[in-house]
């Protein structure tokens, strides 16, 4: 009973998107109810994330988190997007090994931390993703967002995004067009010296369902980044994350259909 209260909370408050401070400062932050971070706190502490990634082979530990987030998601169904985004974000980044060793022990962690800081030394951390952009669609070799190398190696990244899944994660994967091609670069909440990077929230996407969880329209404004994989190949090094975003979406609708029909 109390997590059916929750549920129905986190759908009936939606995610309210607040860009400015009082003094007129960007801050870029969207406001979750309590009970979504209830919901979040409840799938990160059952390891449904990113845990299994970790487990010994023949162990069962993704068929355990297969049952895991097909229960979560006849609970409540908008919060499994930053879930299913994590689990498949784990993947993904270990097409740089530098990388993996950085961010995979957060992502792995069985802490929900919600709010803005830097992803270095935080006891957890939510992936999101940010490919889809209004004159493409489903294309994303039509993508405009620029990539460009800076001097220290790190990737800025400047354009605007139609569709940002869970804008407000603390490493969010994007598909910006570099030198050599759509290239995935990683793009982090927060900077490593706590300063806001350059993601400014245009607004929140108005959805028929999957409400509870906030997606948004991104202004990437010399945005700073790291690059993961190598520059041109950043669809196929993106679709590791798709691929497993995928199997979590029959999962979903599995759950989605069990409990229609239960109820």
């Amino acid at each position: 009973a109390q997590a059916r209260e929750h549920a129905r909370l986190a759908d009936v408050h939606p995610p309210v998107l607040r860009t400015h401070d009082r003094y007129g400062r960007r801050v870029d932050d969207v406001e979750m109810h309590p009970s979504w971070h209830w919901l979040m706190s409840t799938s990160v502490g059952w390891g449904l994330h990113a845990t299994p990634w970790v487990a010994p082979a023949g162990s069962g530990a993704h068929v355990a988190r297969a049952a895991g987030f097909y229960l979560m998601n006849q609970l409540e169904n908008g919060h499994c997007c930053p879930i299913s985004m994590t689990y498949a974000a784990v993947p993904a980044l270990r097409h740089d090994a530098e990388l993996a060793e950085r961010f995979e022990p957060g992502l792995r962690a069985q802490h929900y931390v919600p709010g803005p800081a830097t992803p270095d030394g935080k006891a957890g951390l939510i992936a999101g993703m940010s490919m889809t952009e209004v004159q493409g669609g489903s294309d994303l070799r039509a993508v405009t967002t620029r990539a460009e190398r800076a001097a220290d190696g790190t990737y800025r990244v400047t354009g605007r995004k139609w569709f940002t899944s869970a804008p407000c994660s603390d490493l969010v994967f994007t598909l910006a067009l570099a030198p050599d091609g759509p290239t995935c670069v990683v793009v982090p909440r927060t900077l490593p010296d706590g300063s806001r990077n350059g993601m400014n929230l245009l607004r929140l996407k108005d959805k028929l369902g999957n409400r509870a969880n906030a997606s948004a329209e991104v202004e990437y404004a010399d945005a700073v980044g790291w690059r993961l994989g190598d520059e041109g190949r950043g669809i196929a090094t993106l679709l590791t994350m798709v691929t497993m975003t995928r199997l979590d979406c029959v999962l979903g609708s599995a759950g989605l259909i069990r409990i229609a029909l239960s109820e």
